[in-house]
């Protein structure tokens, strides 16, 4: 199996806000995101946020946040970024106990017409192994099923508790509240 096939974790969870779809705009949430926000949004792990861009002019999420034991540092890089779909895509740093390794994370924001004039937002993250991760975990003879069940056991547990408070966050921002 190609490294590329493999998947580390994948998770996804969804919250419905009290905010028309038309009102949304997850791209703008996610580029303009103060600081503060970011950490109130998965106490204690979210840490630090910036938004900056590649050489090229692509927009970029730098966030600095604990998954699990891990020290993440994440370089998501926009492939798309549009008001109801956003879909960032990083080689990220993590940080062990063991040492320094890399994954790489798709993540996709997704906020979609749930009726009523209500938004239903969807977090969804996918981690997949990098061939610095993979020699890694080898180095430390650490067989891929049990780096793979203690990585989806602590991102899923991230992303259940972070996507209400991003989807909230997300709402104050579409009906112009400050957080």
């Amino acid at each position: 199996m190609k490294i590329l096939d493999q998947i580390l974790s994948q998770s996804a969870y969804s919250h419905e806000i009290d905010v028309p779809l038309a009102q949304v705009d997850i791209a703008d949430w996610l580029f303009n995101l103060p600081e503060a926000e970011y950490q109130r949004c998965c106490v204690p792990d979210h840490i630090a946020v910036g938004a900056t861009t590649t050489d090229a002019g692509q927009r970029m999420s730098i966030n600095v946040e604990m998954i699990g034991t891990a020290l993440m540092i994440q370089h998501y890089v926009a492939e798309e970024a549009t008001p109801s779909y956003v879909r960032m895509n990083s080689i990220s740093d993590a940080f062990t106990s063991n040492g320094r390794t890399q994954v790489n994370v798709l993540w996709e924001l997704i906020a979609e017409d749930a009726g009523n004039g209500r938004t239903r937002y969807t977090n969804r993250v996918t981690a997949r192994p990098t061939d610095a991760f993979m020699a890694f975990i080898d180095a430390h003879g650490i067989a891929f099923a049990v780096a793979a069940a203690a990585r989806q056991a602590a991102g899923s547990d991230h992303n259940r508790r972070e996507t209400p408070l991003f989807a909230e966050s997300i709402a104050r921002r579409a009906k112009g509240q400050t957080p």
